[in-house]
């Protein structure tokens, strides 16, 4: 027995980083969504990529406590860690990739599902008859953005099936998405999808098939067609605080006497001075020659690094908060750890804390800011947060 005691010992291990949602800022981005886009209109909460980054686990009760009760995912891994977490009443609804072997899986756990090709449809049937619970279908229209999805031949082609099988299929919904709603560049492109889309849902309702629930919008979508709201919208980057895109923010402010943006992001990512030094002028500064100090310089060490999704782009480029100052980071993004210059900040400690993304006193670095020094999207900057880094919520 002894030898194993001192393993059990349970650590409170303190990370070299945090990510911290709050939940104030989720609160005021969903009362958002329901005032300016419609309180008819049910909202599925989009946690596909780890929540944008937010993390899964932590990020579906906290929705859950804001009155969200729909979640959609990509896959039906991401289904399974949105089961763990969530209420009995919650519906789940997979987007995109399901193995054949994990049907029997997700029809099992009422999980909702697109379908989009012949070979989907004829599984779900036939899984579903084997087990004798009906699959929750939702049937994905191809409407232009040529991914995934019926397109009208095939459509006609499969509706005798749906017919015949009816018992084994609920159709939950009646879907499509647009090709870039979040760009006017293509705003001939989403208008001929909408009006397909409604070609398409009328031709099925004259072959008998009819679904609960039409949803076609993106928040991309639901903020610049309001015509796409219909039953449900898939509200991913919207609830986190972020516009899809510059453009779709002076849209909405564009058309309001109140110029000011109404989310708040809910992500902040945080870590702290880990240790500090003083370099004489003359002297290269991290690996290889890509800065040196003109003048003496006093360096943070920050405990971050490119693996830990801070990008090695940044380097001699990117800014963190540290007192609420912003300063340069200054040679090569190491794999765990990141150099900031604090030459002008005496007063700086080790373990002060270091804001790489949110607010610190006046301060405050966006995601944007951050993305643009490394030309990511937002999205792929957030998606690209380590699971590995702890996620709490604060208030």
């Amino acid at each position: 027995g002894t030898l194993n005691s001192k393993h059990n010992k349970t650590m409170t291990t303190k990370y070299p980083a945090v990510i911290e949602l709050s939940k104030s800022a989720l609160e005021n981005n969903i009362g958002f969504i329901r005032k300016h886009l419609g309180r008819k209109t049910k909202i599925s909460s989009v946690v596909k990529a780890n929540a944008y980054g937010h993390g899964v686990e932590i990020f579906v009760p906290l929705a859950e406590t804001c009155g969200i009760d729909h979640f959609s995912v990509f896959s039906a891994p991401e289904a399974e860690r949105v089961l763990k977490v969530c209420n009995k009443e919650t519906s789940i609804m997979i987007m995109g990739y399901v193995d054949d072997s994990d049907l029997e899986w997700v029809i099992k756990n009422n999980i909702e599902f697109y379908v989009f090709d012949h070979f989907r449809m004829k599984e779900a049937v036939r899984v579903a008859a084997a087990i004798g619970i009906p699959a929750k279908i939702h049937i994905e229209i191809e409407t232009g953005l040529n991914r995934t999805g019926f397109n009208e031949a095939e459509l006609k082609d499969i509706a005798p099936f749906i017919r015949q099988h009816a018992v084994h299929i609920k159709i939950r919904g009646l879907c499509t998405h647009y090709a870039g709603a979040e760009s006017i560049a293509n705003y001939y492109r989403i208008q001929r999808q909408i009006k397909k889309f409604d070609q398409l849902s009328t031709m099925l309702l004259r072959e008998g098939i009819e679904a609960e629930i039409r949803h076609t919008a993106c928040s991309a979508a639901a903020l610049s067609y309001p015509r796409t709201r219909m039953d449900m919208i898939r509200v991913g980057i919207l609830q986190y605080g972020f516009w899809p895109t510059r453009e779709t923010f002076i849209q909405y402010i564009g058309r309001r006497a109140k110029k000011h943006d109404p989310l708040q992001r809910v992500l902040s990512w945080k870590s702290q001075v880990m240790t500090l030094k003083d370099i004489p002028a003359g002297e290269f500064i991290s690996y290889g020659t890509s800065y040196l100090a003109q003048d003496k310089t006093r360096i943070a060490v920050i405990p971050v690094g490119y693996s830990s999704g801070f990008s090695r782009s940044l380097s001699n480029h990117g800014r963190v908060l540290i007192n609420g100052v912003r300063v340069p980071v200054i040679g090569l993004v190491n794999m765990n750890m990141l150099l900031a210059d604090v030459t002008l900040l005496p007063d700086v400690k080790p373990s002060d804390e270091v804001t790489l993304i949110g607010q610190q006193q006046d301060a405050e670095i966006t995601v944007a800011s951050f993305s643009d020094f490394n030309k990511q999207l937002n999205y792929e900057l957030l998606a690209r947060l380590p699971n590995a880094i702890p996620r709490v919520v604060v208030n």
